[in-house]
């Protein structure tokens, strides 16, 4: 199965367009109607859903390492790369890898 991301409410729109232009499914936390809700409520959605949740919030790596399960976490530390960079990083990401291989795994981008 191909990956699908979910991205949290930090993240630029723009990213979600990138990556629908390149053909990959993509929820956004506003789209969700999950605006405001916990990082433990949004990292359960994207987990029942079945989606990676994109992020640049420690926060969920906090859970991951505390044992909640996940469908996988794409980790964007916003400092070392621009939009641009991130949907070709999550577009080879999704080119490369099965949702399967992203079970429970952090990617740090």
């Amino acid at each position: 199965m191909e990956i699908r991301y979910h991205l949290d409410e930090h993240l630029d729109p723009a990213i979600a367009a990138g990556l629908r232009r390149r053909g990959v499914d993509v929820t956004t936390t506003v789209e969700a109607g999950l605006s405001g809700a916990s990082d433990f409520e949004q990292l359960a959605f994207a987990t029942r859903n079945h989606r990676v949740l994109v992020t640049r919030d420690t926060d969920f790596l906090a859970l991951s390492a505390e044992g909640m399960s996940h469908g996988g976490i794409a980790f964007w530390h916003s400092r070392h790369r621009s939009v641009g960079q991130l949907i070709l990083d999550l577009t080879l990401l999704w080119r490369v890898y099965a949702a399967e291989d992203m079970a429970n795994r952090v990617e740090y981008l």
